[in-house]
């Protein structure tokens, strides 16, 4: 029989916390739970939270360097707190269970102190998620209204869990949480990326349940990783192989629609949160959700900076409050009459708040420009006859710009490029980049989710995965369905319509936009010593390299790209331009 630490309880700055309690799951695992609450015997509103990052590693030991920039540049985080109980993307209980909140935090199964094995965003994970919600809102210290928020995986999983519609889920707040799971998780435009199968080692299997040298929970003295342990070769079999699903399936099949929420079933309250810096991963979901969910009642708060800073910061932590405590509690503070979309609008050094109505913005210019061949340049009018650019598939390709600004003008919201490309090969990959360059030209960079010097905005489109799906496209929006590889004809010209995730910036006078079509990841090319993210150096695409083993490394990837440009085949940048106020 398997073993587990004892639940135990005690009171420690002035929270009653419950250590390792298990949750019995339906198929008769069990899950293992830490419970902060106010200590005095009354019901009250739950926040819960499922992670497989280890419910008692602490943020400081398990992300030092996070840790560290979070509380150097942002002290206000640490004015309430002593950052004990901080744990990696939950909500810190020292600055939540004063207010009146319990916090549950769970362990996923197969990870932390929870029995099972690893499978990221499954059905029986989102099932475990909707009997956790249920069983908190029948505890004698709940008052039966449950609500969710965490960051990332713990902001994905809401969505999967929202759409079971659990009858104690009043509300939730996926803070910069990816909704398709193809998408945004594993495939960019169709093209494989290395971000979870770097991610998965680093930082899940590291306290994968059972694993005898995870580490220790500070306040607790007990491993993270739970009591028993298991051998290398019960590890391993006790965790999905992400690498090799990625490449044994290249297109969306069932694996990936079961682990992607219909958001459409999705009705309780929601306040959708993304990050204009999230390219890859924490951004586009939380637009889709907003957009697409049923729920009534839903807003949209879009911010910057590393993906993790804002949750924890005085604005995050306000503007979430405010939200439990009026779906949670019932108080009347106002957040009915909360315009729908709340934005922090990028400049090239700093952010201001606005309030819209509205996602995208019902007043956008939508310009369209068309690609000079030529000139490299993005202009109104379509160049006269027929013109071409080649470059060889796997290098930096070409870049377009428009004139310095002659006035300030604002782009916020999404945008799509249009090409027409032909390869020497049966593929081609195309990496579009969104730049912002200064009056002397040099570029403007950015510290966004996971990278500190990131571009404006990203897209992507393997060209085999060109076909649309005419239902889901939108102009400013492309919706390829990735459902069947279509291999090009070497030499034949292809329509390729390319999704730039949603960005905001204002150009003062004298800046410029310009948009790259590379056939690899985006680099800065600033001088070094860089950031490192999971043993490897972060150039200008964070984490989300596209260079999996088995995967470009073939020959289709390795020819030469062209962009076309005929009468009546243009390539065109759609912008999302938004008029003075």
């Amino acid at each position: 029989m398997t073993q587990h630490y004892e639940p135990y309880s005690e009171v420690r700055d002035g929270m009653r916390i419950d250590w390792d309690v298990r949750l019995p799951m339906s198929d008769g695992v069990t899950l293992a739970a830490d419970i902060f609450r106010p200590d005095d015997d009354r019901p009250h509103p739950v926040l819960l939270a499922a992670s497989p990052y280890g419910k008692g590693l602490s943020f400081a030991e398990g992300f030092p360097s996070q840790f560290s920039a979070l509380v150097r540049e942002h002290p206000e985080v640490m004015a309430a707190s002593t950052g004990a109980y901080q744990v990696w993307e939950y909500p810190d209980p020292e600055r939540w269970v004063p207010e009146g909140y319990v916090c549950v935090r769970i362990d996923v199964r197969g990870t932390g102190g929870s029995e099972g094995a690893i499978d990221f965003f499954s059905p029986r994970e989102a099932q475990d998620l909707y009997e956790s919600i249920e069983w908190a809102g029948v505890q004698d210290w709940s008052n039966g209204n449950v609500g969710m928020l965490g960051i990332s995986y713990l902001a994905t999983n809401q969505w999967l869990a929202a759409a079971l519609s659990p009858p104690h889920l009043k509300a939730i707040c996926p803070w910069e949480g990816a909704s398709d799971y193809f998408r945004e998780y594993t495939h960019h435009g169709g093209i494989p990326t290395e971000f979870m199968p770097s991610w998965a080692p680093n930082q899940v299997l590291r306290i994968q349940h059972g694993r005898a040298d995870a580490p220790v929970n500070p306040n607790t003295g007990r491993r993270v990783s739970g009591k028993p342990v298991r051998t290398e070769e019960e590890l391993a079999a006790a965790a999905i192989r992400i690498t090799d699903v990625l490449l044994e399936r290249p297109v969306i099949d069932d694996y990936y629609r079961d682990r992607t929420a219909v958001l459409e079933k999705i009705t309780v309250p929601v306040l959708s949160s993304s990050n204009w810096g999230g390219m890859g991963l924490h951004s586009r979901g939380n637009f889709e959700g907003f957009q697409r969910v049923s729920s009534e009642q839903k807003w949209l708060e879009v911010h910057g900076l590393e993906h993790w800073t804002e949750f924890y910061t005085d604005y995050g932590l306000d503007v979430q409050r405010r939200f439990f405590d009026h779906f949670l509690k019932g108080e009347a503070n106002g957040w009915d009459v909360q315009p729908p979309v709340q934005l922090q609008v990028r400049t090239p050094d700093r952010f201001f708040l606005r309030h819209e109505r509205e996602w995208p913005l019902a007043r956008t210019e939508w310009t369209s420009l068309n690609l000079d061949l030529e000139t490299r340049e993005l202009v109104s009018r379509a160049p006269f006859g027929a013109q071409a650019a080649e470059f060889v598939a796997r290098s930096e390709g070409v870049l377009f710009t428009l004139p310095p600004a002659s006035e300030t003008v604002e782009y916020t919201g999404p945008a799509a490029l249009k090409l027409f490309v032909s390869s020497t090969t049966e593929d081609a990959d195309l990496f579009v980049t969104m730049h912002l360059f200064d009056p002397d030209g040099v570029e403007v960079l950015f510290p966004t989710a996971f990278e500190p010097h990131g571009p404006v905005g990203q897209g992507w489109l393997r060209l085999s995965h060109r076909e649309l799906d005419p239902e889901l496209s939108r102009p400013y929006r492309p919706w390829q369905r990735h459902t069947a590889v279509a291999p090009l004809v070497p030499g034949e010209v292809y329509e390729a319509d390319v999704e730039i995730w949603p960005f905001s910036i204002v150009l003062p006078v004298g800046y410029a936009l310009g948009v790259s079509v590379r056939g690899q990841d985006y680099e800065h090319h600033l001088p070094g010593p860089h950031e490192m993210t999971y043993g490897r150096e972060v150039r200008g695409s964070g984490a989300y390299w596209h260079e999996l083993p088995g995967d470009r490394d073939r020959a289709a990837f390795s020819g030469r790209t062209t962009l076309h440009s005929t009468e009546n085949r243009r390539p065109t940048l759609l912008l999302p331009r938004i008029p003075a106020s």
